[in-house]
């Protein structure tokens, strides 16, 4: 039954062999959908992020957005170039984490994938949360409901995404694209309508006025808002292995595309704010003042505004998308390097890294939770998140060129110099004047290393434990073997379970524990046995509590140490039932499988189950 419902909710599985997963992968207008939202989506907010902090010194600062604007672009430009050299030098993904690894150390690798991590859960959380306040807008008898709409919406891309690349690309297509193509006709319109002379200049200050009190601080402080509209920007390099072939270069023009259309947007907007000098308001954004006054009061203008917010409303919901498609190859990558646990290395029946898929969305809702929905205090953690693995991205591509062309090295990395400045720059102003709000991540990042390097710890002590050294090899050679049967009562499971012990071997125990409850029936367990089992010895463990556990596992630690003295193998049977139907285990207590986890640590046992199989 369980396997049905899979299926119904996540399709049959897949076929991986022959290369038949090929035909799941993304070409260029799939993974730009899927892997941009996060990134076009923060036009909705970005520009809007560089306002509010200009405002807050006078309305005439708002002429500095644009080279605010430039700086940004200039930025992205930089992204672009370097993160596209990564995704030629690392094809197999990881981005940041993979270039900081190899070039830098793996201590500053750990950084930048841990930063990542952080980034995408936040990436969840607060795109979600911003897609539920955009649904309780349209619909204000939802509010009370932001923190459910918010958890369903999460669940609905982990369920969208477990069904496989095609299928989550597929329902991410028509919010992408009507996103992109509404934002760019109405920057086009609103060009065409300054140029006709139909919107009137109305900028709160002319292009170099003198603003008092403006100080370089403000400034940057501005740069560093508006430049978290450049998250999401690394996610196609870290997703690689979804492209179709030939992957790099599907991945370099999809990653390109994206960041013309995002540079376009962001330039458009921030101009269009500047000429018809919007002011931030508390009830209506930035964005949605310049669509009002580009699209005009008319019929028509009224149409095309109410689907430009449809299309915001609906790339915001979908934004956390992205995550949802670089966390889980981030995580696969950092398995394959022993830092995250191997599960993370397995694809699911659709092809997907399932487990990756979902641990954000537990992340995800654990951050909404603890949040109550509500995540702006969440979002400066954005910029600090991401920035990280920005410039250890471009310092490592720096290294990089110095390996590869030592000679000329500087020339190549010129757009990684650059882009690299900027993001210590942006660090440094992080840290300097934003500290209280991004104090947080430290302490998560710190916690998250230490279980990085305790989990490469352990697969290392396994792998050492594990190793055949022929100088040292050492087999234990066993003279007997014991079996130790252990019985509730005298059913058919356990009478079928110990006649195949005594097919093994004649030195069989049953081993029986009882109880207050089980005190009346003991002797007739014993006539049983006896009957049964002439000549078995059957041992009968007395226990003052209601607890099984501990006393069997008191008697079989001691009957292992007896069977290693005499150089044999203790056999631990423990007889099982199994009904017909998955959905009556839950019927039963299961203590065979208790049983099972508490024995599993004593050394030098083996723990075996007879299974009997119920008919009906």
């Amino acid at each position: 039954m369980l396997e049905k419902l899979k299926n119904v909710l996540l399709g049959s599985p897949l076929k991986s062999d022959d290369g038949a997963g090929d035909e799941h992968l993304l070409g260029k207008s799939q993974a730009l959908a899927m892997l941009s939202s996060d990134a076009l989506s923060s036009i909705a907010y970005g520009p809007e992020q560089v306002i509010l902090v200009l405002t807050a010194l006078s309305a005439a600062a708002i002429w500095w957005s644009l080279p605010i604007g430039i700086g940004v672009l200039i930025l992205l430009i930089s992204l672009t170039i370097s993160y596209s050299q990564v995704i030629h030098a690392y094809p197999s993904g990881g981005g940041a984490y993979m270039v900081s690894t190899e070039n830098l150390n793996p201590s500053l690798g750990l950084l930048a994938g841990g930063s990542l991590l952080i980034d995408y859960m936040l990436t969840v959380a607060v795109s979600v949360s911003s897609g539920a306040d955009a649904i309780t807008s349209a619909f204000p008898q939802l509010h009370p409901y932001n923190l459910t709409i918010s958890i369903v919406l999460v669940l609905i891309l982990m369920l969208m995404n477990l069904r496989g690349l095609q299928e989550s690309a597929s329902a991410l297509f028509i919010p992408v694209y009507l996103f992109i193509a509404s934002t760019i006709f109405l920057l086009v319109f609103g060009i065409f309508k300054i140029l006709t002379g139909q919107l009137d200049y109305a900028a709160t200050a002319h292009v170099g006025q003198s603003i008092s009190g403006m100080s370089i601080v403000l400034l940057l402080r501005a740069f560093t808002s508006g430049s978290a509209s450049l998250t999401g920007v690394e996610a196609i390099s870290n997703a690689v292995p979804f492209f179709k072939k030939p992957k790099t270069k599907n991945a370099v023009k999809t990653l390109v595309i994206m960041s013309a259309i995002l540079g376009f947007m962001f330039v458009g907007i921030t101009f269009l704010n500047y000429w018809l000098g919007v002011l931030p308001s508390s009830k209506v954004t930035i964005l949605a003042q310049i669509a009002q006054k580009v699209f005009g009061s008319s019929m028509i203008g009224q149409v095309l505004f109410y689907i430009f917010q449809l299309a915001t409303a609906m790339i915001l919901a979908v934004a956390a998308n992205t995550g949802f498609s670089a966390f889980p190859i981030l995580s696969f990558n950092m398995a394959k390097n022993k830092y995250m646990p191997h599960l993370y290395l397995e694809k699911g029946a659709r092809l997907g890294y399932s487990n990756g898929i979902i641990t954000l969305a537990v992340g995800a809702i654990v951050l909404l939770l603890a949040s109550n929905g509500s995540t702006e205090g969440l979002i400066p953690l954005y910029t600090i998140g991401v920035f990280i693995p920005f410039a250890l991205a471009q310092t490592g591509m720096v290294l990089y060129w110095k390996k590869q062309s030592p000679q000329n090295y500087l020339k190549k990395a010129s757009a990684n110099v650059v882009g690299a400045l900027i993001c210590y720059g942006i660090i440094a102003i992080l840290l300097v004047f934003r500290l209280a709000d991004i104090w947080l991540f430290f302490p998560i990042i710190g916690v998250l290393m230490v279980m990085f390097y305790a989990i490469k710890r352990h697969y290392t002590n396994v792998a050492k434990q594990l190793r055949i050294q022929e100088s040292q090899a050492k087999v234990t050679h066993y003279k007997g073997n014991r079996v130790l049967v252990l019985i509730g009562n005298l059913t058919q499971a356990s009478i079928e379970a110990i006649s195949y012990a005594q097919s093994l071997t004649d030195n069989v125990t049953a081993l029986h524990v009882s109880t207050a409850e089980t005190k009346d029936k003991d002797a007739e367990l014993q006539e049983e046995f006896q009957r049964e089992f002439p000549g078995l010895e059957l041992v009968n463990v007395v226990s003052s509590y209601r607890d099984v556990i501990k006393p069997t596992v008191d008697y079989v630690r001691q009957a292992s140490q007896e069977a290693r003295e005499k150089e044999e193998t203790l056999t631990v049977l423990i007889p099982q039932f199994v009904p017909k139907k998955s959905w009556q285990n839950l019927l039963h207590n299961q203590m065979s499988l208790r049983l099972k986890y508490y024995l599993r640590w004593n050394e030098d046992i083996v723990i075996a189950s007879y299974s009997f199989h119920l008919k009906d």
